[in-house]
């Protein structure tokens, strides 16, 4: 899993950032200042870039937060079959399996044996997010 460390008042609307334990694409920050004595806090809200999900997280602006390297490669289709389908790597033609749950909705009905497709590799897991 490939991440870095930005502060969270760096973070803004339109980025990504791991919010537990998953790579979010951050929909809305709102930065609000305390009283006398106390330290600015930022609310994140973000949308799984996998899931879907909406997570939201509230952690002092001065915090360290982790963000996701984004990994983009283009991979064949080399077959599908059920609930998963088989792409080969094209920079070194590794072959992998991605679950139909982890392919973009535009993608889904584009796909057939033949077909290069972009894939994101993010934090540990692949997703296809469209057609090439």
């Amino acid at each position: 899993m490939s991440t870095r460390t930005a502060s969270a008042g760096d973070i803004k609307e339109g980025s990504y950032i791991m919010i537990d334990n998953m790579p979010c694409r951050v929909v809305e920050v709102e930065k609000s200042k305390t009283g006398k004595h106390g330290s600015a806090k930022a609310r994140i809200v973000g949308i799984g870039v996998i899931d879907g999900v909406k997570r939201t997280i509230v952690v002092p602006t001065d915090a360290a937060v982790e963000v996701p390297v984004i990994e983009k490669f283009t991979a064949q289709v080399i077959s599908i079959s059920g609930d998963s389908v088989q792409l080969m790597d094209l920079r070194n033609y590794q072959t992998f399996e991605i679950p139909s749950s982890y392919i973009e909705d535009e993608a889904k009905g584009k796909l057939e044996p033949g077909v290069q497709v972009e894939v994101w590799d993010v934090a540990g897991y692949k997703k296809i997010m469209r057609t090439r």
